[in-house]
């Protein structure tokens, strides 16, 4: 267990992203051993449908399962956003995510959220990190999540190499075509508090190298697990790689296979047929 640090409340991802444009130079070292923690958090019933209606998720008793990312995201930035990670924030691209979802989780529990930083590793492209995530309801881990970013040029200390196999998929058979429209990334951005600019519209993600804003690849996850509606277990982990940025607006397909006892997920550009996002669902 690394260092606790209790924060009272949800902290400001807009003042957080600004803070870590301002101390972006110089970055370096290796990972703190920072634990953010928050404590017997209530979850805003107003928020959770408004999220599961811009995910597509069926609103009812239990939480979305990806909500639990929108409670830990906030303590991920503001642990990214801190002059002591060795990485700067803006520039950083989510290539991975895999979510357990270990049991539902009630709107109406008092949820204990604990982030910390792991795997600081080379890469081919430059660096990665991991975001790890666990969320507790009366002592009891019921979700957790793990988000890897790449630093394109950056470096890492030598050490060994994680062993992360590749996200591989199996046949998949089109089953949707979606229609994303061009404000995709400022309606998740309001429901999720996910801020980051190259969302929001095209002047702010060409400030970071983007010809056009991009898809949350949260939201375009989300969207594709309810997509599988009451298809799912009642316990099973979620694995994406996300690949080619999905540039606003796009018309993109959503292709699905059963396998393992799971289900393997394609989203694809429409017409060139990129891989935006792959995924796996299996059972825990």
């Amino acid at each position: 267990m690394g260092t606790p640090v209790v924060l009272p409340s949800a902290p400001s991802m807009g003042k957080l992203f600004a803070q870590a444009a301002l101390t972006a130079r110089g970055r370096g070292g290796s990972l703190p051993d920072t634990h953010l923690t928050r404590v017997a958090v209530e979850v805003d019933p107003e928020q959770v449908a408004d999220y599961a209606e811009v995910c597509r998720f069926r609103f009812g008793d239990t939480l979305p399962p990806t909500f639990p990312h929108v409670l830990t995201f906030p303590l991920q930035v503001a642990l990214m956003a801190d002059r002591s990670f060795p990485l700067a924030l803006p520039g950083l691209v989510h290539v991975r995510n895999r979510v357990d979802v270990v049991r539902p989780v009630s709107v109406s529990e008092k949820l204990d959220l604990e982030v910390w930083a792991d795997r600081f590793a080379p890469h081919r492209s430059g660096a990665t990190v991991d975001l790890v995530a666990s969320v507790r309801s009366r002592g009891d881990e019921v979700w957790r999540g793990r988000s890897t970013y790449l630093a394109r040029g950056a470096y890492a200390p030598a050490g060994p190499v994680p062993d992360v196999p590749d996200l591989e998929i199996g046949d998949v058979a089109q089953a949707a075509v979606w229609r994303v429209p061009d404000d995709a990334g400022r309606r998740y951005a309001k429901v999720s508090g996910d801020v980051n600019p190259i969302h929001l519209s095209g002047l702010t993600a060409k400030a970071f190298g983007f010809k056009r804003a991009i898809a949350h690849g949260m939201w375009v996850k989300a969207r594709a697990l309810a997509a599988l509606g009451g298809r799912l277990p009642g316990s099973y982990s979620m694995d994406v790689s996300f690949r080619k940025p999905l540039f606003l607006p796009s018309t993109v397909t959503l292709s699905t296979g059963q396998r393992d006892g799971g289900w393997d997920l394609a989203v694809r550009g429409a017409k060139a047929g990129t891989d935006h996002v792959l995924a796996t669902v299996r059972p825990l």
